[in-house]
């Protein structure tokens, strides 16, 4: 058996997991990917141990997933979606906002929450814009040790997590665990996008 045959079994597996985890994604409405491959991967019998794919993989059959069975609603949806997005970038102009995650790289669902990042000396400032507008903020916990907080709140179309980062680190270039860059566009950029 040469080492290109033996490789090929465990590519299987992480193309099966991939897709299993890409339609509990779309289907379930699980929003975190490792949680999606684990499920994936139990739902499949196949061991905790064995190597899972990326993120990159699962968002790529995700996004298969959706052209596929989904299709012009899912289009539908995304412009939705992207047009409240630009809506709060710019009520949000003075914190520096940027859109990313699921809405931007057009990989949300109807369970997806639109992710925009502020850049502010404090969550505080943000909270009391956002309550002189009449605008009802939550609390949520965040993922990420340099994320000072997460405020969301509630919109037509999908729940908005405010996330609040420190100004310096507008100039920082998030990653997501498995490398790639966390992609991200200002509102100038979104209408562009949304003119397409």
């Amino acid at each position: 058996m040469t080492r290109h045959e033996k490789q090929r079994p465990s590519t299987g597996i992480r193309a099966s997991i991939a897709s299993a985890a890409a339609r509990l994604m779309a289907e379930d409405g699980i929003t975190d990917y490792h949680h999606a491959k684990k499920k994936a991967a139990r739902q499949l019998g196949v061991p905790e141990h064995s190597a899972f794919p990326d993120n990159a993989e699962v968002e790529a059959e995700l996004r298969a997933y959706r052209t596929l069975y989904q299709g012009e609603d899912h289009v539908e949806l995304i412009a939705a979606l992207r047009h409240t997005a630009l809506e709060l970038l710019d009520l949000l102009a003075d914190f520096q906002p940027y859109l990313t995650g699921s809405v931007l790289d057009g990989t949300a669902g109807e369970h997806s929450h639109i992710d925009i990042l502020l850049f502010a000396d404090s969550a505080k400032e943000v909270e009391i814009f956002l309550l002189n507008r009449g605008i009802d903020v939550s609390h949520v916990e965040a993922r990420n040790e340099r994320v000072e907080a997460v405020l969301q709140m509630e919109t037509d179309t999908a729940d908005a997590n405010l996330v609040i980062l420190p100004p310096h680190m507008e100039r920082v270039s998030m990653k997501h665990r498995d490398g790639r860059p966390h992609e991200r566009i200002r509102a100038e950029a979104l209408r562009a996008l949304l003119k397409d």
